[in-house]
């Protein structure tokens, strides 16, 4: 069964200063299944985050369709939530406070709902006894623990994550990548995740959509054939090293179709070669 269907999606944006429309997405047709984890990786600039943002009703779209269990999505609505990159907690509440933040924006839950579901979201993501604590007094990675708690707390039929690991430290992030499938085992939400890092896709999700370079259309999606339960250490087996490379083949070719130069090239007509780019790829 199909819980999120992208059917031939194509989004425009208009750029007052130069009076004309420039192509963002074409032609996207894309589904994830109930239960589903889906990434998507591509280029710098690709349009990985507007296709999140259409699917979550933060942006509007002129052709093609986007359905949640069948039912065509006009804004934002209480079936999607977002995990943004940066936690954006209320500093003036309590942890628990904002992971009841969303209940109580839905009004949909009563009190004692939305007590239990704090409490037992508090549990899920590891901040068992900082419920009464505020965001100040957490590190990074705790408060993307309470921004992913807040959001799954308001349960929500597709949970849609923009690079929510991005601000964190390396070590960090290999951390929070293993809690995510911990706690998405036990939740068991459609995921759509967007990334900046190849092996952060192949690690967690079920398949990996690639987007081509702007315009973005999707080039390929991967099958991942890992089981589950995945420790950090298949990031090392060589069947992970292979599906990662190809995807890698895949950002390589689009850099090339768009004059990025990568480490090694020589440029024509004489041109010394450029430094190395890598800032501008899903790595």
């Amino acid at each position: 069964m199909q819980k999120l269907e992208i059917d031939h999606l194509t989004k425009h944006y208009w750029l007052e200063r130069y009076g004309r429309e420039v192509l963002a997405l074409d032609d996207i047709t894309l589904s994830v299944g109930d239960g589903e984890f889906m990434a998507i990786v591509g280029p710098s600039g690709c349009g990985k985050t507007t296709l999140l943002n259409i699917v979550a009703g933060l942006l509007p779209y002129e052709i093609g369709a986007v359905r949640i269990d069948g039912k065509r999505t006009e804004g934002p609505g209480i079936d999607r939530a977002v995990v943004f990159q940066h936690a954006s907690l209320l500093p003036w509440r309590t942890i628990s406070g904002n992971i009841r933040y969303g209940m109580e924006m839905q009004r949909r839950f009563d009190e004692a709902t939305m007590r239990e579901r704090a409490d037992y979201f508090l549990k899920l993501v590891g901040l068992a006894g900082f419920g009464h604590h505020y965001p100040s007094e957490l590190s990074g990675g705790m408060q993307q623990r309470c921004n992913l708690a807040r959001a799954l707390a308001a349960d929500p039929a597709v949970l849609l994550m923009d690079e929510p690991f991005a601000a964190l430290d390396a070590q960090t992030r290999e951390f929070m990548q293993a809690e995510l499938l911990k706690i998405w085992t036990k939740a068991r939400k459609t995921v759509l995740f967007i990334t900046h890092q190849i092996n952060e896709a192949v690690y967690l999700a079920d398949r990996v959509a690639v987007l081509s370079a702007r315009p973005g259309r999707l080039k390929q999606v991967f099958r991942i054939p890992f089981e589950r339960p995945r420790t950090l250490h298949l990031k090392r087996d060589p069947r992970f090293l292979e599906i990662e490379d190809a995807i890698w083949r895949l950002i390589e070719e689009e850099a090339e179709r768009i004059g990025m130069v990568l480490a090694g090239d020589e440029t024509s007509a004489g041109t010394p070669p450029l430094p190395a780019i890598t800032a501008g790829f899903d790595v």
